[in-house]
C-alpha cells in the first residue's frame, strides 16, 4: 500500500514538473484531471480578452475638397463682342477712356481691376461671374453708337507757319532752386534751375478716380528699371515724388497720346528726354505741380 502511494506522488510531481496537464489519483488508482489550482491560472487566465482601455482603431480623415476658384468669364488675350461690351460699359463710368477696340489688353485689365476696388471686390483685372454681374447691374446695354464710334475726322493742317503756342505761365515757386515745373494746364513739364529752362517736354496725368496730386514735393529716390508692385508695369526711369506716384517714361503714352490716363504718375512719352531728365535730377530736388 506504501509502495502504491509513493509511485503515485512520483507521477504527480513529474507531471507538473514537465508541464502537463495536472492531474489527481484517485484512490482505486485511477487518473482524472484536476481542478485549476490558485497558483496555476486556468485557460481563460492564459488567454485574456482584449481589454476596454484599448484604443479604437483610428477613423481616417475625411479630406476637404479644394477650394475652387472662381472661373474667369473674360481675361487677357481675349476678343469678341464681349470684350467690347465690357469697354463700352465699362466707358459709362469713366473707367476705360478709348474707344471700344474688342481686345483684352493691358488697358482693359487696369479699368477692370480699377471697377473691383471700387466695388469691393477682389481686385484681379479678369472679369468674374460676380465682376460681371456687378458692372452689368450699374450700367446700361451699350448701343451700337458705343460699341462702334465713328472715327474722329482730322482737320487738314494749314498751308504755312503753324500757329505759335501761348506762352506757359510759371508758378513763382519753379523760380529759385533745382525744379520739377509741371503744368496741368498746357501738360508740360520743365526742368528749371534758378528760373532758367534747362529742357521741357509733353506730359499727362492721372484719371478721374486716380489724379495726380498737386502741391510742392521732393525726389525721394529714383529707380531707372522700375516695374510697379500694384499694376504690374513698367516705369523706366521713375522718379518718386510722393508715394507711388511718380515722373517716369510711358510707353502707352508714346503709343496714345492723350487718349489714355495714368493711375496718378506723370507719364512723359519723348525717352530720350526722360533718360536725360533722370541723370540731371538729384534726390531731394524739388517738385512742383499746378493747375
Amino acid at each position: 500500500m506504501r509502495k502504491g502511494q509513493a509511485v503515485a506522488t512520483g507521477l504527480l510531481v513529474l507531471a507538473v514538473t514537465t508541464g502537463c496537464k495536472t492531474i489527481t489519483i484517485t484512490p482505486n488508482g485511477g487518473l482524472s484531471p484536476s481542478a485549476p489550482s490558485a497558483s496555476a491560472p486556468g485557460r481563460a487566465e492564459a488567454f485574456p480578452a482584449q481589454t476596454a482601455d484599448k484604443a479604437p482603431p483610428r477613423r481616417a480623415r475625411a479630406t476637404k475638397a479644394p477650394r475652387r476658384t472662381a472661373k474667369p468669364v473674360l481675361a487677357r488675350g481675349a476678343r469678341g463682342p464681349k470684350v467690347r461690351e465690357l469697354q463700352a460699359r465699362m466707358a459709362q463710368l469713366s473707367l476705360f477712356r478709348r474707344k471700344p477696340t474688342g481686345f483684352y489688353g493691358r488697358q482693359t485689365a487696369a479699368s477692370v481691376s480699377a471697377f473691383q476696388r471700387r466695388r469691393g471686390l477682389r481686385r484681379t483685372g479678369t472679369v468674374d461671374r460676380a465682376t460681371w454681374n456687378a458692372l452689368v447691374s450699374r450700367t446700361r446695354p451699350p448701343t451700337r453708337a458705343q460699341l462702334h464710334p465713328p472715327a474722329k475726322k482730322t482737320a487738314k493742317k494749314p498751308v504755312g507757319k503753324p500757329p505759335r503756342k501761348p506762352a506757359v505761365r510759371r508758378d513763382r515757386r519753379c523760380m529759385t532752386g533745382r525744379v520739377l515745373c509741371i503744368s496741368k494746364r498746357s501738360n508740360t513739364l520743365a526742368w528749371m534751375v534758378n528760373g532758367k529752362v534747362r529742357s521741357a517736354m509733353d506730359v499727362r496725368f492721372g484719371a478721374q478716380y486716380t489724379p495726380t496730386r498737386e502741391g510742392t514735393f521732393r525726389i525721394a529716390f529714383k529707380s531707372r528699371r522700375h516695374v510697379s508692385s500694384i499694376y504690374h508695369t513698367p516705369m523706366p526711369y521713375a522718379m518718386f515724388f510722393s508715394g507711388g506716384q511718380a515722373v517716369h517714361y510711358s510707353a502707352d503714352f508714346a503709343a496714345h497720346g492723350y487718349r489714355g490716363a495714368s493711375h496718378g504718375c506723370v507719364n512723359v512719352r519723348d525717352r530720350t528726354k526722360v533718360a536725360t531728365l533722370f541723370q540731371e535730377v538729384k534726390p531731394g530736388d524739388k517738385v512742383v505741380i499746378y493747375k
